[in-house]
């Protein structure tokens, strides 16, 4: 049975085809060659995505929701086919392959950032299990969400490293699955860089949970880790300071803008969506920061709220989603500090005029 015949699932990757592109130009053939490769493979795997949508979502067996993953791991050997072999299933023991057990650990830690803080069982809220291929293809520079499952290159050693490294590059893939089971952003423009934003903040979300760490304490990067030595860089993106985490000779100068003065008009990157995400990625920072404690409570409630609520269009632009958080923080908190916080954090990144319910300052 059909349950979801509308929904978009995108073929969503961690990143952005115009820093592929920049790398495929390089000089240096250990550089430019897997990059061309990634491109290429890319391109072919989003024409399937398009080619397999216009048969919708197939629905989750029947089943209660349980208040534990199911997760299975599969080894795609250095090639395309997958899943690929199956090498670990859920309550197996770890083996020596460290990526299987890091991929593993990543969905276990997503899924709990979403039961423990939100109630949220699995990617659709109905147990959906959790599949992963590691080693996906050679020298492959990416992490994606095919709208099914995740799956994870193993970089090619001179930009980029094991992507199942950073525990929110995988609960960023995985967002994209919840954000297709509720709000289902359009992948386009201001809509698909809210897309792309909500799996910024639940997969430094979740990153944050594992660590412990509270708003203050966090680096709101976005891929630490995932870089190789040889770049000028932290990280794939910064939300405390977007346009700042990396500027390389090779890779170029992480382009993305803080507010709405500098929103990049581009008819690349499905209208710039891995770009301008940078402006709602900012605005949450300086909710959640403005708030303190757990950014996943409060903070991270509200943007919940708004994704899941179901009166957030699939074509929102910011303004849009700017308006439900400020009625979602006055609804949940009232007119208090969550409401002052979600208000002022959207005028730090230029969208004003919110309104809120009579009575509300």
């Amino acid at each position: 049975m059909d349950v979801y015949p509308n929904t978009h699932r995108v073929f969503c990757t961690i990143v952005p085809p115009h820093v592929l592109d920049k790398l495929s130009h390089a000089d240096d053939p250990a550089v430019a060659g897997p990059a061309r490769r990634t491109l290429e493979r890319d391109a072919l795997e989003r024409t399937r995505r398009r080619i397999t949508t216009v048969r919708g979502v197939t629905a989750t067996a029947e089943r209660a929701p349980s208040n534990k993953p199911k997760r299975t791991i599969y080894d795609a050997e250095h090639e395309t086919r997958l899943p690929g072999k199956k090498v670990r299933a859920e309550g197996d023991a770890a083996g020596r392959d460290e990526s299987v057990s890091r991929a593993y650990d990543g969905l276990g830690a997503t899924f709990e950032l979403f039961l423990k803080a939100y109630g949220r069982r699995s990617v659709d809220d109905s147990g959906l299990p959790l599949n992963a291929s590691v080693h996906y293809s050679d020298d492959y520079n990416n992490a994606f969400w095919d709208g099914e499952q995740m799956v994870f290159g193993d970089g090619d050693g001179e930009i980029f490293l094991d992507f199942t490294i950073p525990v929110d590059v995988m609960a960023h893939e995985l967002t994209h699955g919840v954000t297709q089971y509720t709000a289902n952003l359009e992948y386009f423009g201001q809509s698909g860089a809210l897309n792309e934003s909500m799996s910024d903040v639940f997969g430094s979300l979740v990153k944050q949970h594992v660590l412990g760490q509270t708003a203050e304490e966090a680096d709101w990067l976005i891929g630490k880790g995932l870089l190789a030595e040889r770049v000028t860089g932290v990280a794939l993106r910064s939300m405390k300071a977007p346009g700042t985490a990396y500027d390389d000779d090779v890779l170029g100068k992480d382009p993305q803008p803080g507010t709405m003065d500098d929103f990049v008009h581009t008819s690349r990157d499905n209208g710039g969506v891995h770009i301008n995400s940078g402006i709602p990625n900012h605005a949450f920072y300086l909710a959640a920061t403005a708030l303190g404690g757990n950014a996943w409570e409060r903070a991270g409630q509200i943007w919940y709220d708004v994704l899941t609520g179901g009166d957030l269009a699939s074509d929102a632009e910011f303004s849009d989603f700017a308006q439900l958080t400020v009625a979602a923080a006055q609804s949940r908190y009232g007119e208090g500090e969550e409401l002052t916080a979600v208000r002022e954090a959207w005028a730090g990144v230029g969208i004003t005029d919110l309104r809120t319910r009579a009575g509300a300052r």
